[in-house]
């Protein structure tokens, strides 16, 4: 029996029904039963590659919790801090908890859920250290710039400080700069300086300057609006039930830095 028009466009739109109508849409995580996520492999206490293929901290302990959330299996490769958007751009990794501050240039690329932890950007001298007590002390000062952060940028650029910016490939190479007297400080994320300081053990100072909001988030591929809503959904469990709590004690509980008040943090939307 032959079909009418409007028939015709019944049985097109009971199809697509049943296909989810994906063509044209990206793919969204909760398509998949195993995620691939980018942490780090190189800062102590957030993600630190302890052997071949496994990897420890408070970034990877998140993702862990939020593939047992979204009911995936959860498989980890290296992420470098200049690797983070290319893992995901290439379609290497499906997510990426990785310090991975969410900024406006970056949602160009891709999308993120949460943030799921609010830090601080931070210095850390020499123990010795007198002359710097604050970001404005800075001015003249060598500092490290490491490849695919915008943290020491962001002191020059936006606190208008004339730091001098000695670049390197990760904090690692930072260290033994800071310590033989090559630079005068690092700055980023108040947690990364703590694991440094806490795995150096040499009395590496923290400042505790507190500038610089810094907004951690889970990348994804842009678009996928579905797996971010269930990202941010399982980032809330984790606050709401003690998770964050425990995890920022367990990883940085003896590292200084202020967690008096941990509270879901404000969430950027998927769109």
């Amino acid at each position: 029996m032959r079909r009418g028009p409007a028939a015709l466009l019944a049985v097109l739109a009971a199809a697509c029904l049943v296909t989810a109508c994906s063509a044209g849409e990206p793919e969204s995580i909760m398509d998949k039963d195993t995620l691939v996520v980018g942490v780090r492999p190189d800062l102590p206490q957030i993600g630190l590659e302890v052997s071949p293929g496994s990897f420890q901290g408070f970034d990877v302990d998140v993702a862990a919790y939020l593939g047992k959330e979204l009911g995936k299996e959860i498989t980890f490769v290296r992420a470098l801090a200049a690797d983070r958007e290319r893992l995901l751009l290439e379609d290497k990794a499906d997510l990426v908890v990785a310090t991975f501050s969410i900024t406006q240039e970056r949602k160009t690329k891709i999308g993120f859920a949460g943030p799921y932890h609010i830090s601080y950007q931070d210095i850390l001298v020499r123990p010795d250290e007198s002359r710097i007590t604050d970001v404005r002390s800075l001015a003249g000062r060598a500092m490290c710039a490491v490849e695919g952060s915008n943290a020491a940028e962001r002191v020059v650029e936006e606190r208008g400080v004339q730091a001098r910016l000695v670049p390197a490939p990760d904090y690692d190479t930072c260290l033994p700069k800071l310590k033989s007297g090559e630079i005068d400080a690092i700055t980023t994320n108040d947690i990364i300086l703590a694991g440094l300081a806490l795995r150096d053990g040499t009395g590496l100072k923290l400042l505790n300057a507190q500038f610089n909001e810094q907004r951690s988030g889970v990348g994804l591929r842009k678009g996928d609006v579905r797996g971010c809503e269930e990202l941010n959904r399982a980032i809330t469990r984790m606050y709401q039930d003690g998770t964050a709590r425990m995890l920022l004690d367990k990883w940085f509980g003896k590292s200084g830095i202020d967690l008096s008040i941990v509270a879901v943090p404000q969430f950027e939307g998927c769109s």
